[in-house]
């Protein structure tokens, strides 16, 4: 299981009008390259994101939809992008006075990505994310 954390400069308030946007989501997400549909309850429990992975022309039409939401404190996805499988992302929230600490934790939970052994895997989720949580900071210090 690979975490990042960062602080960024907004608040969770702020952060999580960032995350609610759904068609932002290829914006900051390393991998995604476009949306085709956010449902109109997004973030709520069970909602979908409905976007493509990879590059044109090799695009994989999928899904992220959410599996938990806590308002202002957390979302856990389960991001698909088959064949290649699907992984569970848990983003969290954490003021840290006028600021916001994001976590993102990542494993797979199904497909290919499982048989990768976990250092690797581990390795290689950690620097993906490093990118997306500096992209999400980005955007969210940017739209303030």
């Amino acid at each position: 299981m690979a975490e990042n954390t960062r602080r960024m400069h907004v608040t969770p308030e702020q952060m999580w009008e960032t995350l609610s946007d759904g068609w932002l989501f290829p914006v900051w997400v390393v991998g995604a390259s476009r949306m085709r549909e956010v449902d109109d309850d997004w973030p709520a429990a069970g909602s979908r994101l409905h976007h493509s992975v990879g590059v044109w022309p090799a695009l994989i039409n999928d899904y992220t939809e959410v599996v938990e939401c806590r308002p202002h404190h957390s979302l856990t996805l389960r991001a698909r992008a088959w064949p290649m499988g699907e992984a569970r992302v848990v983003i969290s929230l954490s003021p840290v006075g006028a600021e916001t600490e994001v976590s993102i934790v990542e494993d797979p939970v199904s497909g290919p990505g499982v048989l990768v052994p976990r250092p690797a895997r581990s390795l290689g989720l950690k620097w993906r994310n490093t990118e997306t949580l500096r992209r999400l900071a980005f955007v969210a210090e940017g739209r303030r």
